[in-house]
């Protein structure tokens, strides 16, 4: 399975900008710049969506994980924040800190932090960030 994005940039560094688009049409000419990315410009960035992704491919594994343990959750909601920081050579994203907050009707804590860490672990986008990983899960009452 292969997904397709694509990005166009025009001008310099500072001055320029670009625009992402999705295969799937979800971002269509979805404007970032430096300013997207560096101070408070209106539009996206890479850090953004890869939060995003994250977030959602973190979701999607905890889910499949907790059914294959015979629960069901009701929600799972996860913020994934991204830091890029500047490193020796350049600019590095360094850190990811998942925040996961989940209702899952008869699971205890100690099976939900087990399958919280597996889908951290075995998510796809964790497999591919060359980032500390870390996370905070939270199972909610019912």
């Amino acid at each position: 399975m292969k997904r397709k994005a694509s990005a166009h940039w025009e001008g310099d560094l500072k001055k320029g900008n670009g625009t992402i688009t999705s295969d799937s049409g979800v971002l269509s000419a979805t404007q970032y710049s430096f300013g997207t990315r560096f101070e408070n410009g209106k539009g996206t960035n890479p850090e953004e969506l890869i939060a995003a992704a994250h977030a959602g491919c973190f979701s999607m594994a905890l889910s499949m994980i907790l059914g294959n343990a015979g629960f069901t959750a009701d929600s799972i909601d996860t913020q994934a924040t991204v830091s890029l920081d500047q490193v020796e050579g350049g600019f590095a994203i360094t850190k990811v800190h998942l925040d996961v907050k989940a209702r899952v009707p008869n699971a205890d804590a100690k099976a939900f932090a087990t399958a919280a860490n597996d889908a951290k672990e075995g998510c796809p986008v964790s497999k591919l960030l060359n980032a500390d990983i870390t996370l905070d899960a939270t199972l909610l009452g019912a």
